[in-house]
């Protein structure tokens, strides 16, 4: 998983290494006003240029000589330390890091900020030596000292994954993409993807669709589309009468897989008294180049000539069929209808039947309400159809698929 070294790639380690040198270098000029030895500034001298060399294990062998020299002063046990650290730290000496970094604690002789940016480089340190549950302590060190870095929770975060601990994860991941939206901004894919490693090791579902969901949302892809809808349909819930619905917006987001797929779909819409739906998917079938070739190809021929003829004959008894649905006791025909009528091309008449079948009411009202939003995104009002979507109810599957059609509503809208 390539996006979790991100923030403590090998690259960091001289970076933060030059920025404790320079308060290194800033202690030795105090430090040679106040007649720093020779014994004691000639092997730090050493190691200053060894560390500029970025030869930490040098310069700290070379700080680690000065241990040997006997009567030091606080000013000079004080340049030493912070040399060490700024050594040991790019060296990836963990424990050397520490000693240094508590020897200057404990004598007081850090700032604030300095604290901040000696518990960032430590958990930097920890992480690099895949010490992750040290990486999380100076981590959390460094948030309780006032640090509010997110790439520092990044960090803290990916050792928590990586320590196995992947509830802790998924809830400061989840904290973080929460406050992030809330100030207006996007989570980061990287976030993103962690989370749904973390919610894939938990086996929960819903953890994993949300995720997809944010991930749709914000950086929408194909692959992230046919994974979330092929996850919805193994819901022990999901009832197979969405399964056109389902096929609907694989078709919508360009995700269907092969012939099979189109073929499949294209019954299914015929089987459930849509023939003109059915059509359209084989002519993008064979508009895809997936239909029409290969051994199958006469019966993909078969298949496009009896949708054909079928929605002729669907068009030719529409005005019976109105007749019959508006008579009817329930609104589920006049939604059938009405789809019918806004696929093959007349959207007004064909929403306005769909929205008196809804307000008839049925035993089938969310799965109307469902392909009433589905018929306006086609239709090409993606706004009006987010209300929509969001009135779905029911544990079928129906919400589930409204909210994934209202993020791909959203997405062909531009609203974020």
């Amino acid at each position: 998983m390539k996006h979790l070294s991100r923030y403590v790639s090998k690259s960091a380690a001289p970076l933060m290494a030059a920025m404790l040198l320079c308060g290194a270098l800033q202690m030795s000029v105090h430090a040679a006003e106040g007649a720093l030895r020779a014994e004691v500034g000639k092997p730090l001298q050493a190691a200053r240029d060894l560390i500029k060399a970025q030869k930490y294990r040098e310069a700290l062998a070379k700080v680690h000589e000065t241990d040997a020299i006997s009567g030091k002063t606080a000013g000079e046990t004080q340049i030493i330390e912070r040399m060490r650290l700024a050594a040991a730290s790019g060296a990836g000496d963990l424990p050397a890091a520490t000693g240094a970094f508590n020897n200057l604690n404990t004598g007081g002789k850090l700032s604030a900020a300095e604290t901040q940016q000696f518990t960032e480089s430590l958990a930097g340190s920890a992480y690099r030596a895949k010490d992750y549950a040290k990486a999380i302590q100076w981590g959390q060190r460094y948030a309780s000292e006032g640090g509010n870095s997110a790439s520092v929770r990044n960090l803290v975060t990916q050792a928590q994954y990586l320590s196995g601990d992947f509830a802790g994860a998924a809830k400061a991941i989840t904290a973080n993409i929460q406050a992030t939206e809330k100030a207006g901004g996007r989570p980061s894919e990287d976030q993103l993807k962690l989370l749904l490693n973390a919610s894939s090791h938990l086996k929960d579902t819903d953890q994993y669709v949300y995720t997809v969901e944010k991930l749709l949302t914000y950086y929408p892809k194909k692959e992230y589309w046919a994974d979330v809808l092929s996850r919805l349909q193994s819901k022990p819930n999901f009832s197979e009468r969405f399964a056109l619905d389902t096929y609907r917006l694989a078709l919508a987001t360009g995700s269907l897989r092969d012939a099979n797929d189109y073929v499949e779909m294209a019954q299914l819409a015929a089987q459930a008294g849509f023939p003109a739906e059915g059509k359209q998917v084989v002519d993008k079938g064979y508009s895809a180049g997936v239909l029409g070739v290969g051994a199958d190809a006469e019966r993909h021929k078969r298949l496009r000539d009896l949708l054909a003829k079928r929605s002729e004959e669907e068009k030719s008894a529409r005005a019976g069929l109105e007749a019959q649905a508006l008579a009817s006791a329930d609104g589920n025909a006049l939604i059938k209808l009405g789809y019918n009528v806004a696929l093959s091309g007349d959207s007004s008449k064909g929403l306005s039947l769909m929205q008196q079948g809804i307000d008839k009411g049925g035993p089938a009202a969310d799965a109307g309400k469902l392909r009433y939003g589905i018929a306006q995104v086609l239709s090409g009002q993606t706004n009006k159809a987010g209300a929509t979507f969001r009135s779905v109810g029911g544990k079928d599957g129906a919400a589930d698929l409204a909210r994934l059609w209202g993020v791909y509503a959203r997405s062909k809208s531009g609203a974020a």
